[in-house]
């Protein structure tokens, strides 16, 4: 396998740009990540979450200048556009869809990371090192081999890590789809939309679910389709390709269980990124 870094082009993605005098506070008392110290060219990981704690829109906040950009699902920029601006009120806060275009820069080889890219707009991806890095309007770094988003998602399913195709709208909460394990949920910040639910389950530790893959032989199950300890129901797959699917899983069940999914054997892979935590929700 070439040592050379993949650069993919990420056509899901698209930015808003967020201005004004208020443009900090505002974000902070939103989502999930604390804004009020990120620096220029920094990017964080978050999300905007309904009052009941449920995820509506995941988001990468990238400090610029004069603001930051929100590097958002293209499908739902519209949408959280909308719903900003209804929070946004009297507040001295400029919103703006931004035509700039969003890339990853990444390694193929699990703990392999690129270095920092020397030319165009590049911020670390702040969920796992591994991921590298994001770009925005930025050209085929020399020495890269591009390919298509496909391969980014391929990444990401070996290193465990969920995305907005598993976790849906309003339909999980953050701390199932592992946003507090990926430096998606700043508990130390202030308040947040759907802050009470997220943090009650984070100190009781009532987290009886996560996202993690399953491993198995052939092509993905569907969407939807059960995982099976025994007879009982263990989770079920949300997306996937040939012999691994991320799947949202009942840790009591899954974890060192023999598995079925679609009729075959399967089992759940801890990534080593989230074993400390899976370990200590299982005793």
């Amino acid at each position: 396998m070439s040592d050379a870094p993949i650069f993919a082009r990420l056509e899901s993605r698209a930015l808003i740009a967020v201005g004004g005098d208020d443009w900090r506070g505002f974000l902070n008392n939103l989502i999930t990540q604390d804004v009020t110290t990120l620096a220029p060219g920094e990017a964080r990981f978050g999300a905007l979450l309904t009052p009941q704690g449920r995820l509506l829109y995941d988001l990468f906040v990238v400090g610029r200048g004069d603001g930051a950009w929100l590097d958002v699902e293209a499908a739902h920029r519209e949408a959280l556009l909308q719903r900003l601006t209804m929070y946004r009120l009297r507040a001295k806060v400029t919103l703006a869809a931004e035509d700039t275009p969003v890339a990853a820069l990444f390694s193929a080889d699990p703990g392999g990371v690129p270095e920092r890219p020397g030319q165009g707009f590049w911020a670390a991806d702040p969920r796992l090192p591994d991921l590298g890095w994001r770009g925005y309007g930025a050209a085929t770094p020399a020495g890269a081999v591009e390919a298509d988003e496909a391969a980014r998602e391929a990444q990401k399913l070996r290193l465990g890590v969920p995305g907005p195709a598993d976790w849906g709208v309003e339909r999980t909460y953050p701390i199932e789809a592992d946003f507090d394990l990926l430096n998606g949920v700043d508990f130390r910040k202030g308040c947040f939309v759907g802050q009470e639910t997220t943090s009650r389950m984070k100190r009781r530790g009532t987290i009886k679910s996560r996202m993690l893959p399953v491993v198995f032989e052939g092509p993905a199950p569907a969407p939807g389709t059960e995982v099976l300890a025994g007879d009982l129901r263990a989770g079920e797959v949300l997306s996937g390709g040939e012999g691994r699917a991320m799947a949202l899983l009942r840790l009591d069940r899954a974890l060192g269980a023999d598995l079925t999914v679609a009729g075959r054997a399967a089992r759940a892979e801890v990534p080593t990124w989230m074993a400390t935590a899976v370990g200590e929700a299982s005793d």
